[in-house]
């Protein structure tokens, strides 16, 4: 971290209420250049159609005048190109790709953030922080209930979080932390930049932050840092009867009780909560469960981040919390692969194994927790049969039968399932 950052950082954590001037002037050459090692050189580009590696080949001068409009005040946010991906059981997932220019910007705006926010941010939230992960709060929420007295569950999900966050609120709770104005307008700015859809028709925001944007996220977590997280330990928690505890990645919650009269309670509280932000639960995803260890094995259960929680029993008949890959993420795994295999079919063998070995390490790394190797070998052998047919459709004659689909799998060393962290083992999964 710059020393410029690393002052902000100490001041942030030993003045809680401190409220930071004249961050707009770090925005200078010499920190734009710092910040253009974060920039992605083979992102997508944004509407301007400029891509990272052009901007790069006359870099200092263009950075020189991002600064210059920046100090006359004359700088414009350009619109932000939605695209659309796949988000499961057919739906859609808009992103929002800003200008390359406009990246720079905000990874710089991000950094400064942060110095900032990781300070306050609570030991609850996890999501796009740095060095905390999804695998983070999976296991920081095993731990608990493994060993916590909790006995209710509180799932529950926010309706289109991202596009519903009121930039006057967002505003407002930025001003408790931030006394410049300057940077202020450059976030309200990115906040009301109008979205280029595919269509050609251009949307103007009235709330939400553009998924896919650089300072969206840290944007996000503080919003919901003074809406959900301060909320439930300075006043949820001192009403309960009993422990609670709440584990956050982004706008996914789970919030744990020790008794079912504080889960009620919270329950019929939190949809209120949330509306006085300009946020909706969805009704059909939230739900009270109970979620203690004396039920009958595998019972209750509920998802959080791509993972199913269940109480089960350890070698010794004790109770056991367990997780494996939840149904739905599985579901969706093995169709999102069937599109990559129909699509990369033809590539060269070397090339489509090379291709294919990393998505399986990325795979197996996320999902390879203790316990889950069943579920590993399940997506595993299903994978293989998804691949196996289509490999044998790269031309109109059959290219494979098993015996020879083995020998290949063999001579390029597919990936087997495995728990991360612990050695490969050669019979991790039976084949088809």
């Amino acid at each position: 971290m710059q020393p410029s950052l690393q002052g902000i950082a100490q001041k942030a954590k030993e003045h809680k209420q401190h409220r930071f001037q004249d961050l707009y002037r770090l925005l200078n050459v010499e920190f734009l250049l710092d910040c253009w090692r974060y920039i992605r050189k083979d992102a997508a580009y944004g509407v301007d159609r400029v891509s990272a590696e052009e901007y790069e080949q006359n870099l200092e001068e263009n950075i020189r005048q991002l600064v210059e409009r920046l100090k006359r005040k004359s700088y414009r946010a350009k619109l932000v190109r939605r695209q659309y991906i796949p988000k499961g059981e057919g739906k859609l997932r808009p992103l929002g790709i800003p200008a390359t220019e406009d990246k720079l910007l905000q990874v710089a705006v991000k950094r400064i953030l942060e110095a900032i926010y990781e300070q306050d941010f609570l030991l609850c939230s996890y999501g796009y922080r740095p060095n905390l992960s999804a695998l983070q709060a999976v296991d920081k929420l095993t731990v608990k209930l493994q060993f916590g007295p909790y006995n209710f569950i509180v799932e529950a999900d926010i309706k289109g979080y991202f596009d519903s966050i009121d930039h006057d609120k967002l505003v407002e709770m930025l001003e408790l932390r931030i006394d410049d104005r300057a940077l202020i307008r450059l976030i309200t700015k990115w906040l009301k930049a109008g979205i280029l859809d595919t269509d050609g028709k251009v949307i103007h925001p009235l709330t939400g932050t553009p998924q896919g944007g650089i300072v969206s996220p840290i944007l996000a977590n503080v919003y919901l840092h003074h809406v959900l997280d301060l909320w439930f330990h300075q006043v949820v928690k001192e009403h309960c009867r009993g422990e609670a505890c709440l584990i956050r990645y982004a706008d996914d919650f789970v919030c744990a009780f020790q008794y079912q009269d504080d889960a009620e309670r919270f329950y019929r509280v939190l949809g209120k909560r949330l509306a006085k932000f300009n946020l909706e639960l969805a009704a059909d995803k939230t739900r009270i469960i109970p979620f203690h260890r004396d039920q009958p094995s595998g019972q209750s259960r509920f998802d959080f981040l791509g993972f199913e929680f269940y109480w089960g029993k350890d070698r010794g008949g004790r109770p056991h919390l367990k997780r494996r890959t939840s149904r739905k993420k599985l579901r969706a795994s093995l169709n999102r692969f069937t599109v990559w295999c129909r699509q990369n079919r033809n590539l060269r063998l070397k090339t489509l194994f090379s291709k294919l070995n990393a998505k399986l390490r990325g795979y197996f790394h996320y999902y390879g927790v203790i316990g889950n190797l069943a579920s590993l070998n399940q997506f595993f052998r299903q994978a293989l049969y998804i691949l196996f047919k289509w490999l044998n459709r790269r031309s109109q004659r059959r290219s494979f039968n098993w015996h020879g689909f083995r020998e290949l799998l063999a001579h390029f060393h597919l990936e087997q399932p495995r728990i991360a962290g612990r050695p490969k083992t050669s019979a991790a999964a039976s084949w088809p």
